[in-house]
Protein backbone atom coordinates (compact mmCIF):
# COMPACT_ATOMS: atom_id res chain seq x y z
CA UNK A 1 0.00 0.00 0.00
CA UNK A 2 1.68 2.96 -0.99
CA UNK A 3 2.26 6.21 1.45
CA UNK A 4 -0.68 8.63 1.78
CA UNK A 5 -0.10 12.48 2.16
CA UNK A 6 -2.46 15.01 3.08
CA UNK A 7 -0.09 17.35 0.29
CA UNK A 8 2.85 16.32 -1.87
CA UNK A 9 5.21 19.36 -2.88
CA UNK A 10 7.21 17.96 -6.22
CA UNK A 11 10.01 20.39 -6.12
CA UNK A 12 12.77 21.11 -3.87
CA UNK A 13 13.52 24.51 -4.37
CA UNK A 14 12.09 28.41 -3.20
CA UNK A 15 8.72 27.51 -4.95
CA UNK A 16 8.83 24.27 -3.17
CA UNK A 17 10.35 23.51 0.21
CA UNK A 18 8.35 27.42 1.76
CA UNK A 19 5.31 25.60 0.57
CA UNK A 20 5.88 22.41 1.97
CA UNK A 21 7.16 24.08 5.86
CA UNK A 22 3.89 26.03 5.97
CA UNK A 23 1.95 22.81 5.07
CA UNK A 24 3.49 21.40 8.18
CA UNK A 25 2.93 24.09 10.21
CA UNK A 26 -0.78 23.91 9.05
CA UNK A 27 -0.99 20.87 10.71
CA UNK A 28 -0.79 19.19 7.19
CA UNK A 29 0.86 15.39 6.39
CA UNK A 30 3.23 16.60 4.14
CA UNK A 31 6.31 15.29 1.47
CA UNK A 32 8.94 16.98 -0.40
CA UNK A 33 9.95 15.43 -3.40
CA UNK A 34 13.29 17.01 -4.73
CA UNK A 35 15.57 15.82 -7.80
CA UNK A 36 18.45 18.37 -7.63
CA UNK A 37 22.13 17.08 -7.99
CA UNK A 38 25.12 19.09 -7.86
CA UNK A 39 28.03 18.74 -9.91
CA UNK A 40 29.89 16.35 -7.70
CA UNK A 41 26.40 14.33 -7.92
CA UNK A 42 25.43 15.28 -4.27
CA UNK A 43 21.68 16.04 -3.94
CA UNK A 44 20.25 19.25 -2.61
CA UNK A 45 17.38 20.94 -1.04
CA UNK A 46 16.98 24.82 -2.45
CA UNK A 47 17.05 24.37 -5.92
CA UNK A 48 18.45 26.71 -8.31
CA UNK A 49 18.50 29.66 -5.93
CA UNK A 50 20.77 28.06 -3.60
CA UNK A 51 22.80 25.95 -5.24
CA UNK A 52 23.72 27.71 -8.46
CA UNK A 53 21.63 31.05 -8.51
CA UNK A 54 20.97 33.63 -6.34
CA UNK A 55 22.95 32.62 -3.25
CA UNK A 56 26.38 31.74 -5.19
CA UNK A 57 26.19 34.51 -7.59
CA UNK A 58 25.93 37.00 -4.72
CA UNK A 59 28.65 35.67 -2.70
CA UNK A 60 30.88 36.00 -5.98
CA UNK A 61 30.34 39.82 -6.34
CA UNK A 62 30.70 40.55 -2.98
CA UNK A 63 34.11 38.50 -3.13
CA UNK A 64 34.82 40.84 -6.30
CA UNK A 65 33.61 43.80 -4.81
CA UNK A 66 36.12 43.53 -1.81
CA UNK A 67 38.46 43.48 -4.16
CA UNK A 68 37.70 46.25 -6.02
CA UNK A 69 37.79 48.65 -2.98
CA UNK A 70 40.64 46.96 -1.72
CA UNK A 71 42.39 48.17 -5.53
CA UNK A 72 40.67 51.76 -5.79
CA UNK A 73 39.02 52.93 -2.53
CA UNK A 74 40.38 51.81 0.42
CA UNK A 75 43.82 54.91 -0.29
CA UNK A 76 40.95 57.36 -0.35
CA UNK A 77 39.97 56.15 2.95
CA UNK A 78 43.91 56.68 4.05
CA UNK A 79 44.06 52.73 4.62
CA UNK A 80 47.82 51.42 2.58
CA UNK A 81 47.84 47.81 1.81
CA UNK A 82 50.28 47.34 -0.61
CA UNK A 83 49.80 45.27 -3.61
CA UNK A 84 46.53 43.37 -3.66
CA UNK A 85 46.03 40.17 -4.73
CA UNK A 86 43.18 37.38 -4.53
CA UNK A 87 42.88 33.74 -4.47
CA UNK A 88 40.23 32.41 -7.08
CA UNK A 89 40.17 28.97 -5.03
CA UNK A 90 39.22 30.17 -1.86
CA UNK A 91 36.50 32.40 -3.41
CA UNK A 92 34.92 29.66 -5.06
CA UNK A 93 35.12 28.14 -1.60
CA UNK A 94 33.69 30.54 0.37
CA UNK A 95 30.65 30.20 -1.85
CA UNK A 96 30.22 26.78 -1.63
CA UNK A 97 30.52 26.85 1.88
CA UNK A 98 27.44 29.42 2.15
CA UNK A 99 25.22 27.69 -0.45
CA UNK A 100 25.96 24.12 1.82
CA UNK A 101 25.28 25.93 5.02
CA UNK A 102 21.75 27.51 3.34
CA UNK A 103 20.99 23.94 1.57
CA UNK A 104 21.91 21.77 4.66
CA UNK A 105 19.57 23.94 6.89
CA UNK A 106 16.31 22.80 4.77
CA UNK A 107 16.33 19.51 6.39
CA UNK A 108 16.23 20.67 9.66
CA UNK A 109 13.73 23.36 8.82
CA UNK A 110 11.58 20.31 7.48
CA UNK A 111 12.51 17.84 10.95
CA UNK A 112 11.17 21.26 13.34
CA UNK A 113 7.88 21.36 10.83
CA UNK A 114 6.87 17.80 10.11
CA UNK A 115 7.93 17.68 6.31
CA UNK A 116 9.37 14.67 4.85
CA UNK A 117 12.00 15.26 2.41
CA UNK A 118 12.44 12.71 -0.20
CA UNK A 119 15.31 12.74 -3.04
CA UNK A 120 14.74 11.90 -6.37
CA UNK A 121 12.66 11.88 -9.59
CA UNK A 122 8.51 12.61 -9.14
CA UNK A 123 6.43 12.03 -12.14
CA UNK A 124 2.36 12.73 -12.06
CA UNK A 125 0.09 9.40 -12.63
CA UNK A 126 -3.16 10.82 -12.01
CA UNK A 127 -5.83 10.84 -9.65
CA UNK A 128 -3.74 11.81 -6.64
CA UNK A 129 -0.35 9.30 -7.01
CA UNK A 130 3.00 10.38 -7.36
CA UNK A 131 5.75 8.24 -8.74
CA UNK A 132 8.97 8.41 -7.13
CA UNK A 133 12.31 7.42 -8.73
CA UNK A 134 15.01 7.62 -6.02
CA UNK A 135 18.77 8.31 -6.87
CA UNK A 136 19.12 5.38 -5.56
CA UNK A 137 16.86 2.59 -4.03
CA UNK A 138 13.69 1.24 -5.83
CA UNK A 139 10.41 3.58 -7.58
CA UNK A 140 7.44 3.97 -5.37
CA UNK A 141 4.27 5.54 -5.67
CA UNK A 142 2.82 8.09 -3.25
CA UNK A 143 -0.76 9.70 -3.00
CA UNK A 144 -2.29 12.83 -1.52
CA UNK A 145 -4.99 14.90 -1.42
CA UNK A 146 -3.61 17.54 -3.14
CA UNK A 147 0.07 17.88 -5.25
CA UNK A 148 1.87 21.24 -5.74
CA UNK A 149 4.28 20.83 -8.86
CA UNK A 150 7.11 23.78 -7.96
CA UNK A 151 9.81 22.40 -10.12
CA UNK A 152 11.55 25.88 -11.03
CA UNK A 153 13.09 26.69 -14.36
CA UNK A 154 16.58 26.23 -15.73
CA UNK A 155 18.82 28.54 -18.19
CA UNK A 156 17.71 28.76 -22.07
CA UNK A 157 20.13 27.00 -24.21
CA UNK A 158 20.72 28.52 -27.85
CA UNK A 159 21.62 26.12 -30.77
CA UNK A 160 23.47 28.69 -32.62
CA UNK A 161 25.62 28.55 -29.83
CA UNK A 162 26.16 24.85 -28.12
CA UNK A 163 26.62 24.43 -24.61
CA UNK A 164 29.38 22.07 -24.23
CA UNK A 165 30.08 23.24 -20.22
CA UNK A 166 33.77 24.34 -21.22
CA UNK A 167 33.76 26.93 -23.68
CA UNK A 168 30.18 27.45 -24.35
CA UNK A 169 28.60 27.68 -20.59
CA UNK A 170 25.79 28.64 -19.16
CA UNK A 171 24.86 30.81 -15.46
CA UNK A 172 25.48 27.75 -13.36
CA UNK A 173 29.21 26.88 -15.20
CA UNK A 174 29.74 30.94 -15.31
CA UNK A 175 29.68 30.39 -11.29
CA UNK A 176 32.79 27.64 -10.87
CA UNK A 177 35.18 29.15 -13.47
CA UNK A 178 38.89 28.14 -11.90
CA UNK A 179 40.66 30.84 -13.67
CA UNK A 180 39.48 33.97 -14.54
CA UNK A 181 39.08 34.48 -18.55
CA UNK A 182 40.81 37.20 -20.43
CA UNK A 183 38.25 37.89 -22.50
CA UNK A 184 34.98 36.88 -21.48
CA UNK A 185 31.80 37.09 -24.10
CA UNK A 186 28.24 37.29 -22.18
CA UNK A 187 25.22 36.41 -24.62
CA UNK A 188 22.89 39.16 -22.86
CA UNK A 189 22.40 42.04 -21.04
CA UNK A 190 19.58 41.23 -18.40
CA UNK A 191 19.88 40.79 -14.80
CA UNK A 192 22.44 37.04 -14.63
CA UNK A 193 24.63 38.76 -17.78
CA UNK A 194 25.07 41.95 -16.21
CA UNK A 195 25.69 40.15 -12.59
CA UNK A 196 28.51 37.46 -14.22
CA UNK A 197 30.11 40.57 -16.26
CA UNK A 198 30.39 42.27 -12.79
CA UNK A 199 32.05 39.20 -10.99
CA UNK A 200 34.75 38.66 -13.89
CA UNK A 201 35.35 42.04 -15.20
CA UNK A 202 36.06 43.07 -11.58
CA UNK A 203 38.36 40.13 -11.35
CA UNK A 204 40.10 41.07 -14.69
CA UNK A 205 38.62 39.45 -17.65
CA UNK A 206 37.87 42.00 -20.18
CA UNK A 207 34.31 41.25 -20.64
CA UNK A 208 31.68 41.91 -22.97
CA UNK A 209 28.13 41.60 -23.40
CA UNK A 210 26.15 41.11 -26.66
CA UNK A 211 21.81 42.28 -26.32
CA UNK A 212 19.92 41.81 -29.15
CA UNK A 213 17.55 44.61 -28.07
CA UNK A 214 17.98 48.11 -28.50
CA UNK A 215 17.07 48.98 -25.04
CA UNK A 216 19.49 48.47 -21.99
CA UNK A 217 16.92 46.78 -18.83
CA UNK A 218 13.57 47.75 -20.57
CA UNK A 219 11.80 46.64 -17.64
CA UNK A 220 13.41 49.20 -15.69
CA UNK A 221 12.74 53.22 -15.50
CA UNK A 222 14.62 54.64 -18.63
CA UNK A 223 16.07 57.17 -16.67
CA UNK A 224 17.26 54.54 -14.02
CA UNK A 225 18.19 52.04 -16.40
CA UNK A 226 20.70 54.83 -18.22
CA UNK A 227 22.57 56.15 -15.57
CA UNK A 228 23.17 52.34 -15.00
CA UNK A 229 24.35 51.42 -18.64
CA UNK A 230 26.78 54.78 -17.72
CA UNK A 231 28.06 53.50 -14.52
CA UNK A 232 28.94 50.02 -15.85
CA UNK A 233 30.43 51.30 -19.06
CA UNK A 234 32.58 53.47 -16.91
CA UNK A 235 33.33 50.20 -14.64
CA UNK A 236 35.07 48.65 -18.38
CA UNK A 237 31.78 46.55 -18.93
CA UNK A 238 31.57 46.79 -22.78
CA UNK A 239 27.39 46.32 -23.37
CA UNK A 240 26.79 46.36 -27.01
CA UNK A 241 23.07 47.17 -27.40
CA UNK A 242 21.53 45.42 -30.49
CA UNK A 243 24.32 43.39 -31.03
CA UNK A 244 22.31 40.00 -32.53
CA UNK A 245 24.64 36.74 -31.95
CA UNK A 246 24.48 34.65 -35.06
CA UNK A 247 26.64 32.36 -34.41
CA UNK A 248 29.40 30.84 -31.52
CA UNK A 249 31.63 27.67 -32.08
CA UNK A 250 34.69 26.82 -30.60
CA UNK A 251 37.65 27.81 -32.16
CA UNK A 252 41.07 26.13 -30.81
CA UNK A 253 41.22 27.09 -27.20
CA UNK A 254 38.26 29.77 -27.39
CA UNK A 255 35.03 30.41 -28.96
CA UNK A 256 34.82 32.70 -31.87
CA UNK A 257 30.97 34.75 -31.91
CA UNK A 258 29.48 36.03 -35.10
CA UNK A 259 27.23 38.73 -34.66
CA UNK A 260 25.16 41.67 -36.29
CA UNK A 261 25.96 45.02 -34.92
CA UNK A 262 24.99 48.94 -36.72
CA UNK A 263 24.26 47.32 -39.64
CA UNK A 264 27.70 45.22 -39.79
CA UNK A 265 28.43 41.57 -39.75
CA UNK A 266 31.28 41.57 -36.76
CA UNK A 267 33.50 38.82 -35.15
CA UNK A 268 34.97 38.00 -31.81
CA UNK A 269 36.73 35.84 -30.24
CA UNK A 270 36.75 34.85 -26.38
CA UNK A 271 38.16 32.36 -23.54
CA UNK A 272 34.79 31.59 -22.35
CA UNK A 273 31.12 32.68 -23.87
CA UNK A 274 27.93 32.63 -21.05
CA UNK A 275 24.61 32.38 -22.51
CA UNK A 276 22.52 34.23 -20.39
CA UNK A 277 19.26 34.94 -22.35
CA UNK A 278 16.71 33.82 -19.78
CA UNK A 279 15.44 30.89 -18.12
CA UNK A 280 12.57 28.04 -19.25
CA UNK A 281 9.93 26.37 -17.52
CA UNK A 282 11.61 22.66 -16.66
CA UNK A 283 8.96 20.12 -16.49
CA UNK A 284 10.89 17.02 -17.55
CA UNK A 285 10.44 13.81 -16.34
CA UNK A 286 6.84 14.65 -14.36
CA UNK A 287 5.21 13.26 -17.15
CA UNK A 288 2.56 16.30 -18.08
CA UNK A 289 1.90 14.63 -21.61
CA UNK A 290 1.25 11.41 -20.22
CA UNK A 291 -1.59 12.51 -17.47
CA UNK A 292 -2.55 15.71 -19.99
CA UNK A 293 -1.29 18.52 -18.17
CA UNK A 294 -2.11 21.70 -19.85
CA UNK A 295 1.29 23.80 -20.71
CA UNK A 296 0.99 26.93 -23.27
CA UNK A 297 3.07 27.42 -25.86
CA UNK A 298 6.13 27.86 -23.97
CA UNK A 299 6.14 24.82 -21.83
CA UNK A 300 4.71 27.01 -18.56
CA UNK A 301 2.06 25.18 -16.52
CA UNK A 302 -1.43 26.61 -17.01
CA UNK A 303 -2.95 27.86 -14.09
CA UNK A 304 -5.64 29.93 -12.86
CA UNK A 305 -5.63 32.84 -10.11
CA UNK A 306 -5.86 29.86 -7.52
CA UNK A 307 -2.77 27.63 -8.71
CA UNK A 308 -5.57 25.37 -10.25
CA UNK A 309 -4.06 23.44 -12.98
CA UNK A 310 -6.83 21.50 -15.63
CA UNK A 311 -6.06 18.09 -13.46
CA UNK A 312 -8.13 17.67 -10.71
CA UNK A 313 -6.48 18.77 -7.07
CA UNK A 314 -2.95 19.35 -9.14
CA UNK A 315 -1.65 22.80 -8.98
CA UNK A 316 1.02 24.83 -9.30
CA UNK A 317 3.68 27.89 -8.14
CA UNK A 318 6.74 29.31 -9.12
CA UNK A 319 8.79 29.55 -12.39
CA UNK A 320 7.32 27.21 -13.63
CA UNK A 321 3.76 28.93 -13.70
CA UNK A 322 5.52 32.08 -15.65
CA UNK A 323 5.41 35.62 -14.65
CA UNK A 324 8.49 37.36 -12.83
CA UNK A 325 11.22 34.34 -12.50
CA UNK A 326 11.90 35.40 -9.15
CA UNK A 327 12.37 33.21 -5.70
CA UNK A 328 10.67 35.27 -3.94
CA UNK A 329 7.57 35.52 -5.85
CA UNK A 330 7.81 31.67 -6.20
CA UNK A 331 8.23 31.49 -2.10
CA UNK A 332 5.22 33.83 -1.85
CA UNK A 333 2.66 31.71 -4.54
CA UNK A 334 4.03 28.92 -2.57
CA UNK A 335 3.16 30.06 1.17
CA UNK A 336 -0.39 31.46 -0.20
CA UNK A 337 -1.49 28.41 -1.98
CA UNK A 338 -0.87 25.53 0.94
CA UNK A 339 -2.51 28.77 3.20
CA UNK A 340 -5.42 28.82 0.42
CA UNK A 341 -5.80 25.20 0.78
CA UNK A 342 -6.04 25.14 4.48
CA UNK A 343 -8.89 27.35 4.07
CA UNK A 344 -7.36 30.96 4.61
CA UNK A 345 -8.05 33.57 2.73
CA UNK A 346 -4.34 34.84 1.03
CA UNK A 347 -3.24 36.04 -2.34
CA UNK A 348 -0.22 37.65 -3.59
CA UNK A 349 -0.02 41.12 -4.46
CA UNK A 350 1.55 41.39 -7.93
CA UNK A 351 1.84 44.98 -8.50
CA UNK A 352 3.69 44.85 -5.51
CA UNK A 353 6.92 42.07 -6.41
CA UNK A 354 10.32 43.76 -5.93
CA UNK A 355 13.35 43.28 -8.68
CA UNK A 356 16.91 43.56 -8.03
CA UNK A 357 20.36 43.54 -9.81
CA UNK A 358 23.19 43.01 -7.27
CA UNK A 359 26.04 45.31 -9.20
CA UNK A 360 27.53 48.47 -7.90
CA UNK A 361 25.75 50.30 -8.13
CA UNK A 362 22.18 48.04 -7.71
CA UNK A 363 19.72 48.59 -9.36
CA UNK A 364 16.04 47.45 -7.80
CA UNK A 365 13.02 48.67 -9.02
CA UNK A 366 8.82 47.63 -7.96
CA UNK A 367 5.92 48.77 -9.34
CA UNK A 368 5.27 50.92 -12.67
CA UNK A 369 8.18 52.80 -14.82
CA UNK A 370 6.82 56.18 -15.74
CA UNK A 371 6.58 54.72 -19.40
CA UNK A 372 4.37 51.98 -18.13
CA UNK A 373 2.45 54.40 -15.72
CA UNK A 374 1.59 56.26 -18.67
CA UNK A 375 0.49 53.79 -20.78
CA UNK A 376 -1.82 52.31 -18.14
CA UNK A 377 -3.41 55.46 -18.49
CA UNK A 378 -2.28 57.28 -15.15
CA UNK A 379 -1.49 60.89 -14.95
CA UNK A 380 1.56 60.90 -13.64
CA UNK A 381 3.85 63.37 -11.57
CA UNK A 382 7.26 62.20 -10.95
CA UNK A 383 10.64 63.42 -8.21
CA UNK A 384 14.00 61.84 -8.25
CA UNK A 385 16.74 62.85 -5.81
CA UNK A 386 20.70 61.98 -6.80
CA UNK A 387 22.79 60.22 -4.00
CA UNK A 388 25.80 63.06 -4.52
CA UNK A 389 24.56 64.57 -1.75
CA UNK A 390 23.43 61.87 1.10
CA UNK A 391 25.88 61.77 3.49
CA UNK A 392 26.28 58.68 4.12
CA UNK A 393 26.34 57.66 0.81
CA UNK A 394 29.54 60.48 1.23
CA UNK A 395 30.99 58.73 3.78
CA UNK A 396 30.38 55.23 1.57
CA UNK A 397 32.01 56.22 -0.90
CA UNK A 398 29.31 55.11 -2.89
CA UNK A 399 27.64 58.75 -3.78
CA UNK A 400 26.46 57.63 -7.49
CA UNK A 401 22.80 56.79 -8.74
CA UNK A 402 18.99 58.28 -7.65
CA UNK A 403 15.95 57.04 -6.45
CA UNK A 404 12.96 58.10 -8.75
CA UNK A 405 9.68 58.03 -7.63
CA UNK A 406 6.48 57.63 -9.81
CA UNK A 407 3.02 58.57 -8.51
CA UNK A 408 -0.35 59.11 -9.72
CA UNK A 409 -0.97 63.44 -10.41
CA UNK A 410 -4.50 62.71 -8.69
CA UNK A 411 -4.38 60.47 -6.27
CA UNK A 412 -0.78 60.93 -4.84
CA UNK A 413 -0.96 57.33 -4.37
CA UNK A 414 2.70 55.47 -5.16
CA UNK A 415 3.19 53.58 -8.44
CA UNK A 416 6.33 52.81 -8.51
CA UNK A 417 9.88 53.46 -7.10
CA UNK A 418 12.98 52.94 -9.72
CA UNK A 419 16.61 52.95 -7.94
CA UNK A 420 20.48 53.33 -8.93
CA UNK A 421 22.67 53.59 -6.20
CA UNK A 422 24.49 51.86 -2.98
CA UNK A 423 22.59 48.97 -1.27
CA UNK A 424 19.34 50.52 -3.18
CA UNK A 425 18.53 46.18 -2.57
CA UNK A 426 18.03 47.14 0.88
CA UNK A 427 16.26 50.44 0.38
CA UNK A 428 13.41 49.14 -1.96
CA UNK A 429 11.41 47.34 0.94
CA UNK A 430 10.40 50.44 2.51
CA UNK A 431 8.78 51.38 -1.25
CA UNK A 432 7.59 47.43 -1.49
CA UNK A 433 5.69 48.10 1.81
CA UNK A 434 4.22 51.34 0.44
CA UNK A 435 2.97 50.20 -2.68
CA UNK A 436 1.41 47.15 -0.77
CA UNK A 437 -0.67 50.10 2.06
CA UNK A 438 -1.03 51.86 -1.41
CA UNK A 439 0.72 54.49 0.10
CA UNK A 440 0.59 58.28 -1.18
CA UNK A 441 3.81 60.18 -1.07
CA UNK A 442 2.03 62.57 1.46
CA UNK A 443 2.13 59.21 3.72
CA UNK A 444 5.85 58.85 3.05
CA UNK A 445 6.36 62.52 3.38
CA UNK A 446 5.04 62.63 6.99
CA UNK A 447 7.48 59.61 7.85
CA UNK A 448 10.53 60.58 9.35
CA UNK A 449 13.57 58.99 8.47
CA UNK A 450 17.09 58.68 10.17
CA UNK A 451 20.06 60.91 9.60
CA UNK A 452 22.58 60.71 7.86
CA UNK A 453 21.04 57.02 6.64
CA UNK A 454 20.49 56.26 2.85
CA UNK A 455 17.30 55.84 2.89
CA UNK A 456 16.74 59.88 3.56
CA UNK A 457 17.30 59.54 -0.10
CA UNK A 458 13.85 57.32 -0.76
CA UNK A 459 12.32 60.58 1.67
CA UNK A 460 13.68 63.37 -0.46
CA UNK A 461 12.67 61.44 -4.03
CA UNK A 462 9.10 61.46 -2.59
CA UNK A 463 9.29 65.23 -1.61
CA UNK A 464 10.77 66.14 -4.59
CA UNK A 465 7.88 64.57 -6.39
CA UNK A 466 6.00 67.64 -5.48
CA UNK A 467 9.15 70.13 -5.39
CA UNK A 468 9.78 69.83 -1.77
CA UNK A 469 13.16 68.00 -1.49
CA UNK A 470 15.07 69.65 0.51
CA UNK A 471 19.17 68.67 0.59
CA UNK A 472 18.16 68.94 -3.48
CA UNK A 473 17.26 71.52 -5.99
CA UNK A 474 13.29 70.99 -6.91
CA UNK A 475 12.98 71.35 -10.55
CA UNK A 476 9.25 72.29 -10.14
CA UNK A 477 7.44 74.70 -8.15
CA UNK A 478 6.83 73.31 -3.84
CA UNK A 479 2.85 72.48 -3.80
Amino acid sequence: MSERYDVIVIGGGTGGYPAAIRAGQLGQKVACINAWLNRDGKPAFGGTCLNAGCIPSKALLESSEMLHKAQHELTLHGISTGKVAFDLAAMQARKDKISSGLTGGIGALFKANGVTGIEGWAKLLGDGKVEVTPHKGDKQVLEAEHIIVATGSEPVQLKIAPHDGEFIVDSWDALDFTAVPKRLGIIGAGVIGVELGSVWSRLGAQTVLLEAVDTFLPMVDAAISKEALRHYGKQGLDIRLGAKVIKAEKKGKGVQVSFEFKGKTETETFDKLIVAVGRRPFTDKLGAKDVGLELDERGFIKVDKGYRTNLKNVYATGDVIGGAMLAHKAIEEGVALVEQLAGHHTQVNYKAVPSVIYTSPEVAWVGLSEAEAKAAGHEVKTGATSFAGNGRAKALEAAVGQIKVIADAKTDRILGVHMVGPYVSELLAEAVLALEFAATCEDIALTMHGHPTLSENFHEAVLSVDGRAIHAINKKKAA
